[in-house]
């Protein structure tokens, strides 16, 4: 995971110098006055659920997202209130599962989620999956010369790729909750996650915070290999740079 986090932020410090070499350029053609820093470097935090699962897959605990994002923001020409932006980045989710796990390493046609509350199981278990991204939004700034105190909106989307796929338990402990063994079992397969995410995404904020939010239009699981699940997010943007 570490790779693959170093191979983004490379990735996106690139892309950041190449824009730079290009900034008065893409002034002319956007907007007649020069291109401001506005939100290019994004993080966001929060939560994450599996919209319309089955009693099959039970959730528990805090499933999260981490995202980071390095965009380009284009005043609109004729109304810099109004720009595009779009940029690469990191999407991570966590998902934790209750007294169940997923057998993604199997060989089976279907991915399970065994009940393993009547037999030695591990404390803490999540599902996580991370992809890299593309978003593009339309935003809207109410002080585009003054972004540190501005209100802004921004509606859009984004298309992953996915790079990675992988479980993580932590701490077995037998039926009764009493710990066997304080170890940490991984287990990394893509071949039943969807490898390609389309999302909706919003945020709403004031100066470098926001909210936000992401809908995944596209289902964490092939067709017919698992539940019908898509992913929804919430949580908190800093931006700046």
């Amino acid at each position: 995971m570490r790779k693959v986090i170093f191979s983004v932020l490379i990735l996106c410090f690139g892309f950041a110098a190449v824009a730079q070499t290009d900034t008065s350029r893409n002034a002319r053609l956007l907007s007649p006055m020069q291109i401001p820093s506005s939100d290019h470097f994004m993080i966001q935090i929060g939560s994450a659920a599996w919209q319309n699962k089955p009693d099959s897959i039970q959730t528990k605990g805090f499933s999260r997202t981490f995202n980071m994002y390095l965009m380009l923001d284009f005043p609109f020409k004729t109304n810099p209130h109004f720009s595009v932006a779009l940029g690469p980045g990191l999407s991570t989710d966590h998902i934790f599962l209750d007294n169940r796990t997923a057998a993604i390493t199997s060989t089976a046609t279907k991915l399970t989620f065994p009940n393993v509350a009547d037999t030695n199981h591990f404390k803490k278990y999540k599902v996580s999956t991370a992809f890299l991204e593309v978003p593009v939004e339309l935003r809207y700034s109410t002080k585009p010369e003054s972004n540190g105190s501005s209100v802004k909106l921004a509606i859009g989307a984004k298309v992953g790729t996915l790079l990675a796929a992988w479980t993580k338990g932590k701490t077995l402990q037998n039926k009764t909750g009493s710990t066997i063994n304080d170890f940490i079992e991984k287990e990394k397969d893509k071949r039943y996650f969807n490898s390609t995410r389309l999302s909706l995404t919003g945020r709403i904020g004031y100066g470098h915070f926001s909210a936000f939010a992401s809908y995944a239009l596209t289902p964490v699981f092939k067709e017919g290999v698992a539940p019908k699940v898509n992913t929804l997010s919430l949580g908190l943007t800093v931006s700046g740079l």
